[in-house]
């Protein structure tokens, strides 16, 4: 019931940047926004439907889900002169992830039943997407660092064949992690909800 969308937009700018070897010098920079859409209903059948009807659409299952993050990779790479070798100088790559989860506008005139059952709900999405997001900046750490251990080349020509050889295996990397992660999370979102509502409803007792 959850997803991902993932805008991979992986552009590496090569440019000689000079006749001397430089210090080499990488980074990675994260930046992370949520935005929320809202729904209504009072009922179970109503927050449904509600998820089902304005939930983010995504391109990878063509379906609209409770929650999507939003994921675009970028970046910066200059190449340098070592000797008579092309060699990286320095790496920037870029991640903006982008976490959509939905709003319940009606929870003041619900049930405690209902709204119990929200909270345990949303706070899922929530944790659902938040990890998503993590799993796309480790993989923008191992390309940065993947990146700047990349060996000098005879020309940058060669060397620029071995960087988009790298951003292509990262790449694949990510996407199966992701996936990996929405089939093990949806095998087990029942037991997974059904012990969150424990938690809650014995803590309400107390």
């Amino acid at each position: 019931m959850t997803s991902y969308s993932r805008l991979w937009a992986m552009l590496i700018l090569g440019a000689l940047t000079g006749l001397f070897p430089n210090a080499a010098q990488s980074e990675t920079i994260v930046r992370k926004s949520i935005s929320y859409f809202q729904i209504g209903g009072t009922t179970a059948s109503d927050l449904d439907d509600e998820l089902a009807r304005k939930g983010p659409f995504t391109q990878a299952t063509g379906n609209r889900h409770p929650g999507a993050t939003q994921i675009r990779f970028g970046g910066d790479l200059t190449y340098t002169k070592r000797g008579t070798r092309c060699a990286v100088e320095g790496a920037t790559v870029t991640l903006e992830t982008k976490i959509i989860l939905p709003r319940w506008k009606n929870r003041k005139r619900a049930s405690a039943e209902m709204a119990m059952i929200w909270d345990a709900l949303s706070a899922d999405i929530k944790r659902h997407e938040e990890r998503h997001a993590e799993i796309a900046r480790q993989h923008a750490k191992l390309l940065e660092a993947r990146l700047m251990k990349l060996r000098p080349e005879r020309d940058c020509e060669r060397l620029q064949e071995k960087v988009t050889a790298v951003t292509d295996e990262v790449t694949r990397a990510h996407d199966a992690a992701q996936m990996k992660f929405d089939r093990i999370e949806s095998q087990n979102f029942e037991d997974r909800m059904l012990r969150i509502l424990r938690h809650r409803s014995g803590n309400a007792q107390n």
